[in-house]
């Protein structure tokens, strides 16, 4: 089967909608299925606005369309609501080709973090995009019951998996000769896009023992590093480096409070470190009916993190193991719109 995936969200952008799309097409892949990805990186792009790291296709519509055309694909996934997605969404309607949509991101919430644009408005346009799509791909239940309460339709259930092979428990010493408390312990560790939608500033004024590190790169990275200059923040190469990062924490705590599910977590908990954050959509599937064993959700986030320090991490192992890619990668297969 030939799948087109299209995506602005593509290598090297670090975050979560990259990882999984990456893992997904590996396993199809490996599956015998021939995957062909549209990103950005294939046309002109200006850096987003507030975002420079991340790069849109600038005027991609003729491109889009030829690619789509001569793919002769057997299914066209759209991951994503940018200049990519808008143009081959145009392109499948008006040559009456099914396709199927994803729901990655609280792009509304992201939008009005930045803006103060009214959520109403948002999710209408988000409801606009979605609604011609024959399945909308949305990551957890929790997700899934949203959207449908704003009036989405066609909302499908896809879980999400982690590569257990490249993170898994390691040596806990990564980062301690680095930057400013080295050596102290707890170690508090975040690890994820520095950007204002993360909620970074809700971790990073918790009073906690030991020390704080973030992990990641983004917009808000330089205004943070000034504000908390006690705090070690540190940008990983590979998965190699992020695993030992990830080993590194004795407790990984996650702030965020609009993210549609947090890969982050289970990269953490397959590592053997356990999770402290809100109990939202997120972390509430994540962690599921496993909250107390390999994770703490709490709306007071010092005190999740304090008690996830007491928490097994050969349980949070366990429990990682269980989110297996090929049953993701089944689910993805059958829910696409099978073209012809």
């Amino acid at each position: 089967m030939h799948i087109v995936i299209v995506t602005d969200a593509w290598y090297p952008q670090p975050n979560g909608v990259v990882r999984v799309l990456g893992s997904l097409k590996r396993r199809l892949e490996g599956g015998g299925h021939r995957v062909s990805v549209i990103e950005p990186g294939l046309f002109k792009t200006v850096a987003l606005p507030t975002y420079s790291e991340i790069r849109l296709a600038l005027l991609p519509g003729r491109k889009v369309a030829r690619m789509l055309r001569e793919a002769d694909a057997d299914a066209v996934h759209i991951a994503t609501e940018g200049p990519l997605g808008r143009a081959a969404r145009a392109w499948c309607r008006r040559h009456g080709v099914p396709f199927t949509t994803a729901y990655h991101s609280k792009f509304p919430e992201y939008v009005h973090a930045r803006t103060g644009l009214p959520l109403s408005w948002l999710y209408a346009a988000m409801r606009a995009f979605h609604a011609p799509s024959a399945a909308v791909l949305a990551p957890s239940p929790s997700v899934a019951r949203e959207l449908r309460a704003e009036g989405f339709s066609n909302v499908v259930e896809w879980a999400h998996g982690v590569d257990t092979d490249a993170f898994r428990p390691d040596a806990k010493d990564y980062f301690d000769d680095r930057g400013p408390n080295a050596g102290q312990r707890p170690l508090w560790l975040y690890v994820g896009r520095v950007a204002v939608e993360k909620n970074l500033t809700a971790f990073l004024d918790l009073d906690l023992p030991g020390r704080k590190v973030v992990v990641g790169s983004g917009p808000q990275r330089t205004a943070l590093m000034r504000r908390y200059p006690e705090v070690l923040f540190h940008v990983a190469d590979g998965d190699e480096e992020l695993r030992r990062c990830f080993n590194a924490g004795d407790a990984f705590v996650f702030p965020s409070r609009t993210d549609t599910f947090g890969l982050v977590m289970l990269e953490a908990m397959a590592c053997g470190v356990p999770v402290a954050a809100f109990p939202l959509t997120g972390p509430l599937d994540v962690l599921g009916g496993a909250r107390g064993t390999v994770g703490i959700l709490d709306d007071d986030l010092g005190a999740a993190a304090r008690a996830a320090l007491g928490l097994d991490p050969a349980a949070c192992r366990s429990y990682a193991e269980a989110f297996n890619w090929d049953v993701v990668a089944d689910q993805f297969l059958s829910n696409l719109a099978r073209i012809g």
